[in-house]
């Protein structure tokens, strides 16, 4: 389906998992994420001490090549748009590394990752208040031609109008205020704003979570058909796991600031290793009645720790059904438990690797953990 097209998504309905099959992953990553780590001091008193530390992020690795889709979930707090925001360089990692095109762009400064903004764009959450009220639709969607000092062929107007066009809005709504249309034309706008300056990668910051479920679906594949389309990169930061499924190539799971599972989507999602992952599967709504009773629901116990004091060891064992005392005193390595599926939990689901086998493949990955 071509963009010109896209409005004609808006039926209400995502296409099945699996439908639109990406080309396998080739080559070097566009984006690669390794160890890293964003720690806030937490002070008081009237010197503004340092009394605590706030783990959001606490050693993340994953890798995204050119034209696949990685989605990264977990529950509220875990970490995840905290690291969105690092990738988009509009928060400093305390540590760790991140190559965009085999570059570290990890410290690069504002002014040189201006040209850079080129290349990475963000669509955020709220179509609200990412808009600016005062501004027109065109002076929005226009802001980064002006600001990168792009000249285009036609002028900026008809830019922006063929933009516009390609997210399914009229070439008219130029000169309306955001006021003026809903919340799911509002999220176009956005999107019309982040494909501008013809990005590679655009991290999307829950791109539907403030959207009626009916919109949702409308928007979901509308980025689909700009991915085809544009031969975009995203990385799509939610935490509606049916949204995900029907966008990811690849998912990876936090929980806690740390990364539990990644693995190929149907593969994760039909057969998680991670007890974590299995118990957010379990809480998925399924229309179908006969399948829902067969269902085994897992209800996690207790509320999820503070990253103030995250417990020791394996960071989910004080919710866990499965957690032995190995737990509680060793921290599970992420390793590959089967081809291209990576878990950190000594005791994995739907798997032959028994807690010998998980524990020589991570003296294999931290030797010196010895």
């Amino acid at each position: 389906m071509s963009t010109s097209q896209s409005p004609a998504g808006a039926e209400g309905t995502v296409a099945a998992p699996g439908a639109n099959a990406k080309p396998a992953r080739t080559g070097e990553p566009l984006l690669e994420v390794t160890d890293l780590r964003k720690h806030f001091p937490v002070t008081a008193g009237l010197l503004r001490r340092q009394v605590a530390t706030v783990k959001a992020v606490d050693g993340v690795s994953f890798s995204v090549h050119k034209g696949q889709t990685l989605g990264l979930v977990g529950e509220s707090g875990c970490g995840k748009t905290t690291t969105g925001r690092m990738i988009m360089k509009l928060l400093d990692s305390t540590s760790g590394k991140i190559a965009f095109e085999g570059h570290d762009i990890t410290r690069y400064s504002q002014a040189r990752m201006r040209p850079l903004r080129r290349d990475i764009q963000m669509i955020f959450q709220d179509p609200y208040s990412s808009l600016n009220p005062r501004k027109t639709v065109g002076a929005i969607v226009g802001a980064p031609f002006r600001l990168q000092n792009i000249q285009t062929e036609n002028g900026v107007k008809k830019a922006v109008q063929e933009l516009l066009e390609l997210v399914g809005l009229s070439p008219e709504h130029y000169n309306r205020y955001p006021h003026e249309f809903s919340g799911g034309q509002r999220q176009r706008i956005g999107i019309a704003r982040t494909l501008a300056l013809k990005p590679k990668l655009i991290v999307a910051d829950e791109p539907v979570s403030a959207l009626d479920v009916s919109v949702q679906a409308q928007v979901v594949n509308l980025l689909e058909d700009l991915q085809d389309e544009l031969d975009l990169t995203y990385v799509v930061i939610a935490h509606d796991l049916s949204v995900v499924r029907h966008i990811s190539d690849r998912v990876a799971v936090m929980y806690l600031g740390k990364l539990v599972e990644i693995a190929d989507r149907d593969d994760l999602y039909e057969r998680p290793m991670h007890p974590y992952t299995k118990a957010l599967l379990s809480a998925v709504p399924i229309p179908d009645p006969a399948q829902r009773d067969n269902r085994e629901r897992i209800r996690l116990q207790g509320d999820v720790p503070s990253p103030l004091d995250p417990p020791p060891a394996c960071r989910f064992h004080t919710r866990c059904w499965k957690a032995q005392d190995i737990c509680k005193q060793v921290e599970p390595p992420l390793v590959e438990l089967s081809p291209g599926h990576m878990a950190a939990c000594h005791f994995p689901e739907n798997t032959t690797v028994s807690e010998t086998d998980v524990v020589a493949k991570a003296a294999v990955v931290s030797p010196e953990a010895d």
